[in-house]
C-alpha cells in the first residue's frame, strides 16, 4: 500500500514508520528497501483486500498524476463488503491500474462492485504484447467516425493482451510505456471483433481530473454502436433484396410454365 494511517493523516511509507491500514485499522509496517517500492505492509501475513496487488513504480506513476485524496480510497458496497480503489475521482469513477494477470471472474466482480470503472492496464509486463497488439491493429481496418480514427481487428486472439481483455464490459486502456498516447479498448468488444482508439495520454489523465471519462468513453462507445446498428439495417436490407430477387424469379419461372 501507498498509504497508512499516521496520527490519522495518509501518510507515506518511511524509514521505520508505523501506521495503520486504512480499510482494515490493522497495523502496518513501512518497508523501505533499496530495491522494492517503498510500502506499507500489514504485520505478518495478513492481506484485507483480496483484490489487492503488489504495487510496482508503474503504478506509483499512475497514481502521482491524481491528488493524494483520491488515491487508495476505501469503498463499500450495500452489503458492507469493502475494497480498496487505486483512484476515484471527484466524479465518482474508479481507475484501477492493473500490472499482473487478472482472471475474468475477478475482474466481472471488480466491474459489479464499482458503479464507475475503468482500467488501465501495463502493457509492458510481457515484452512481446505490443508488438503483437500493433501488427494485428495495422493489419486490421480503420473507421472514420466523425473525425475520430477507429481501428478495428477481426482477429483479437492473435494478440495475447486483446484476448484478455477483449470481452469486458467496462473501459479499457492500455498503457504500452509510450509518453504520447494510450490505447482505448472500446467496452463490449467481442471475439469477433475489438475496436480501439488512440488517446493522448494528457487528454486522458486531464479529462479524468478535471473533466468526465464516462462522456469521452460514451461518446466513443455510442458511435460503435451506431455504425455497428447502420452495418445490421444494411446488411438485414440487402438480404432481403436477395429474398425478393429469389421470388420474382420463381413466380416469373412459374407463370412460364402456365403459359
Amino acid at each position: 500500500m501507498k498509504f497508512a494511517l499516521v496520527n490519522g493523516q495518509k501518510t507515506e511509507a518511511f524509514k521505520g514508520g508505523r501506521g495503520f491500514c486504512p480499510s482494515c485499522s490493522a497495523l502496518l509496517i513501512a518497508k523501505c528497501g533499496e530495491f522494492k517500492t517503498h510500502h506499507w505492509a500489514h504485520k505478518g501475513n495478513r492481506i484485507c483486500d483480496q483484490w489487492w496487488e503488489n504495487e510496482t513504480e508503474w503504478h506509483r506513476a499512475w497514481k502521482r498524476h491524481f491528488p493524494k485524496e483520491w488515491q487508495e480510497v476505501v469503498q463499500f458496497d450495500e452489503k458492507g463488503e469493502k475494497h480498496i480503489a487505486d483512484v476515484k475521482t471527484e466524479t465518482g469513477l474508479v481507475l484501477e491500474f492493473q500490472h499482473s494477470y487478472l482472471n475474468p471472474e475477478e475482474r466481472r466482480s471488480r466491474n459489479t462492485f464499482y458503479p464507475k470503472i475503468a482500467w488501465v492496464v501495463d502493457g509492458t509486463r510481457r515484452t512481446k504484447d505490443k508488438s503483437r497488439f500493433i501488427k494485428v491493429i495495422q493489419e486490421g481496418s480503420t473507421l472514420p467516425l466523425k473525425n475520430i480514427r477507429i481501428s478495428y481487428t477481426d482477429f483479437p486472439e492473435e494478440s495475447r493482451i486483446l484476448k484478455e481483455w477483449v470481452n469486458c464490459d467496462m473501459p479499457v486502456f492500455f498503457d504500452f510505456g509510450e509518453q504520447e498516447r494510450l490505447w482505448f479498448l472500446i467496452p463490449k468488444s467481442t471475439m469477433d471483433r475489438a475496436y480501439v482508439v488512440r488517446i493522448a495520454r494528457d487528454y486522458f489523465i486531464d479529462i479524468c481530473v478535471n473533466g468526465s471519462l464516462e462522456e469521452v468513453t460514451g461518446n466513443i462507445t455510442l458511435l460503435i454502436y451506431e455504425y455497428q446498428n447502420y452495418v445490421r439495417k444494411r446488411n438485414q436490407m440487402a438480404l432481403n433484396r436477395r429474398a425478393n430477387q429469389m421470388l420474382a424469379k420463381k413466380r416469373t419461372k412459374y407463370r412460364r410454365r402456365r403459359f
